[in-house]
């Protein structure tokens, strides 16, 4: 087990990548080179210190060339601020409020998701994912415009919902959507909640719940489309939409800016949390499996289904709610690239996966940041931020250690 070290101010902690380390299930990364300096160490730091926000869940830039950072507060509010060093409160503009439609009745429930397209710079539609209060149980994904006269301003009745979808319980609500390479948008949904996926979602194809999607929208489109290319357009009783199932609630994924890999976070249940490396069709396995593990009392496996296991996971003794991140693509730290940063919500713990040049991956247990770690995020650079309940935004790092 990697050691934290706790030397530095109280907002920021290194954590030294040098002790055990363990492989991994095999993927196909090969992109990974070692660092030169054995002494590197990674650190988290305090990236804004004068700015602080109420229970932040996730960070993003918006790609349109202005170099500014999106901030979502849980309960209905994106914020926007320029992506400097000595940034104060003074810059932060509220970028949308849709507090008044956003329910927070139970803890995974409210503002979840943000993401900007290709094209913002020039449609100036950016699309978001929250709980309804409006329709009660229901995560609603909706597209909004910047107001066409201030770029740090949207409308707030801009909104044009793009899909829906009933919430029977009011936990597992997934929440990540993004813009993939190939332009289409992705959307996690959990299982359902409750416990132990009692509506048996995570192997039916009939449902979104379990699942993450794919679609294909744009102002021109009312709604979504399907794409031609999804795995189950032509299955009957599926949904086309579906891109991978057997997911039991997928917080946070991510894109490798590199080669397209889609990284996903999947929270486990009693014993185990996971990371996926994400394919067309994939079937990650819940509620038969938990992770790489059966799952006592779960369904059959969907029939010529095969189960993906995960390429890393934990048991509930080293955490309890995973927080999917980024492989690390920025220009600041080479000795990081294809580093995947991942971390534990509650025990504020983080890892981090490299590929080890035979197909399969090293983890590093950099210890705990006593952080509760909500989210990751990354600039329009690739510069990796931590985001977490402590109200801050901390930014990853490389630090040289002295002997």
């Amino acid at each position: 087990m990697l050691l934290s070290r706790n030397t530095l101010p109280m907002f920021s902690l290194a954590l030294t990548l040098a002790l055990a380390t363990s492989p991994l299930a095999a993927c196909t990364p090969d992109d990974w080179v070692a660092p030169d300096d054995a002494t590197a160490a990674i650190t988290v730091t305090r990236a804004f210190p004068v700015l602080d926000f109420r229970r932040p869940v996730f960070l993003t830039g918006a790609g349109d060339g202005t170099d500014r950072l999106f901030v979502l507060e849980q309960h209905g509010v994106i914020h926007v601020f320029p992506n400097r060093d000595d940034v104060t409160e003074d810059d932060v503009s509220v970028f949308l409020d849709i507090s008044s439609r956003t329910d927070r009745t139970f803890n995974e429930e409210g503002l979840l998701g943000l993401t900007f397209p290709d094209d913002y710079a020039e449609s100036g539609a950016f699309y978001v994912h929250y709980s309804s209060t409006e329709r009660d149980r229901h995560g609603v994904v909706s597209r909004f415009f910047v107001d066409a006269s201030d770029r740090n301003k949207a409308d707030p009745d801009s909104e044009e919902v793009v899909l829906v979808q009933k919430q029977p319980y009011r936990n597992h609500n997934g929440g990540m959507i993004d813009f993939g390479p190939d332009g289409y948008l992705y959307i996690a949904f959990g299982d359902g909640g409750a416990a132990n996926d009692p509506l048996e979602a995570g192997q039916d194809l009939s449902t979104w719940l379990g699942k993450i999607l794919r679609v294909r929208v744009s102002p021109e489109i009312d709604g979504y489309e399907v794409p031609d290319d999804n795995p189950f357009v032509s299955e009957d009783g599926a949904r086309g939409e579906i891109w991978a199932y057997g997911l039991r609630n997928v917080w946070r994924f991510a894109f490798d800016r590199a080669n397209g890999d889609l990284w996903a976070g999947d929270v486990g249940q009693n014993k185990y949390e996971e990371i996926d490396v994400i394919v067309r069709g994939g079937n990650y396995g819940w509620n038969t499996f938990e992770a790489a593990h059966t799952f006592k009392g779960g369904v059959e496996l969907r029939e010529g289904a095969t189960h993906i296991p995960p390429v890393a996971e934990y048991p509930r003794s080293e955490g309890i709610s995973v927080t999917g991140g980024y492989v690390y693509r920025g220009p600041s730290h080479p000795s990081l690239q294809g580093t995947y940063f991942f971390a534990d919500y509650a025990f504020g713990t983080l890892w981090t996966l490299r590929p080890d040049g035979e197909g399969g991956y090293v983890e590093e247990n950099l210890g705990k940041t006593m952080k509760e770690i909500s989210s990751f995020g990354e600039d329009d650079a690739g510069e990796l931020y931590v985001v977490s309940f402590d109200d801050g935004i901390d930014r990853v790092g490389v630090g040289v250690e002295t002997p």
